[in-house]
Parts: C-alpha cells; structure tokens; sequence
C-alpha cells in the first residue's frame, strides 16, 4: 500500500498566526493531550491487566529463578512493550483517538507499524505475555498467551474488522487487501538482487 510522502511543513511565526488560527492550534493541541492522557489510563487498566498483572499472578509468588534460557524471554517482553507504546502513540497523535473500542481513532492509522500488520498492538501484547512465559518458565503463562492469541483472533475478525469497515469504508477495505492480519509479509527482492 503506498502511502502519501509526509512534507516538512514551513515553521509559522507568532506574528503570522490569526487569531482564528491560534485558537484551532491550541484545541488541536488540547486534543493530542486528552487522547494521550486516556491513552494511558487505557493502558494501565487493559494491557497492563492483561500483558502484566495476569502473567504475574499465574506465576504465583516470588522471587522466580531465571535461567539461562529464560533470560531470552526478555527481549520479547522488551519489544512487544516498545511495539504497543508506539502503536498508541500513533493512535492518540495520528489517529486523534485511543487504543479503547469506544473511544477509537477518528482517522485510519495505517503509517507506523500498521504499514507491516493490521493489529501490532496486540502482536505487541502477545510478544510480551510470551516473552514472561519463556523469562519464569512459566507453563501457565504460555496456555495462558494461547488462550489470549484466541481471544484477540476472535475479537479482530468478529468486531473489530467489520466496526473499521463500517467506520471508514473503501479506505479500510483498501488496507484489508494489503496489509496482512497478524504476521507480516516478506520484504520484496529488489531486481537488482535477482
């Protein structure tokens, strides 16, 4: 999917600024803030719930020793939290919106990691729950990452697909068609390595 070349915008001096001007740029700003803020609550309660507090309490109390194969569980963990803060970034900035169903983005976020997959925000989440199962060898942890990979499976195609379809038409249904779901697709071979 090509998506439109972004273009550096020329800086505005205050002298420049209409009145009318200033104040869209600071509702427009107000806005931005407002998404961020919810953005974080909404992360705290649902990934933090899901991605941490539940892996946590399915490993049962501390301390846990780590061995040497689970310390690789922490660079799942590491990217799949780095994965998830920049999809809602992109959301709350880009999207005017939140990663929360009934607060969702005003405009199609497809720029970022939603050029690669339709849903890194859960991919992100997944990594994470994954990554503390390998990290305690926790067994519990990896049913309980299976049984969320389900979940949201079911709740993409189920909801979430058909609710963007709705809400932004011809341009989601454009993104179904090149944007994979879950995993994304192999780089291209350039034809000079052919």
């Amino acid at each position: 999917m090509a998506l439109p070349k972004r273009t550096a915008r020329p800086a505005i001096r205050a002298t420049e600024l209409t009145p009318d001007a200033a104040r869209r740029l600071v509702i427009s700003y107000r806005r931005v803030t407002q998404s961020i803020v919810k953005t974080l609550i909404f992360t705290i309660v649902a990934p933090g719930t899901v991605g941490v507090y539940i892996p946590y309490r399915l490993r049962g109390p501390g301390p846990h020793t780590i061995s040497a194969l689970g310390a690789f569980g922490l660079a799942p963990v590491a990217v799949g939290a780095a994965i998830y803060l920049w999809c809602a970034w992109d959301f709350a900035t880009f999207g005017r919106g939140t990663p929360f169903p009934l607060d969702a983005p005003k405009q199609l976020v497809a720029r970022g990691l939603y050029r690669f997959v339709r849903n890194p925000m859960y991919v992100g989440v997944l990594l994470a729950i994954f990554g503390q199962a390998l990290w305690f060898g926790s067994v519990p942890t990896l049913w309980y990452g299976l049984a969320t990979a389900l979940v949201f499976h079911l709740f993409v195609v189920f909801y979430e697909e058909p609710a963007l379809l709705r809400q932004f038409g011809d341009s989601y249904a454009q993104y179904l068609r090149t944007v994979p779901r879950w995993m994304p697709k192999p780089a291209a071979k350039s034809a000079s390595a052919k």
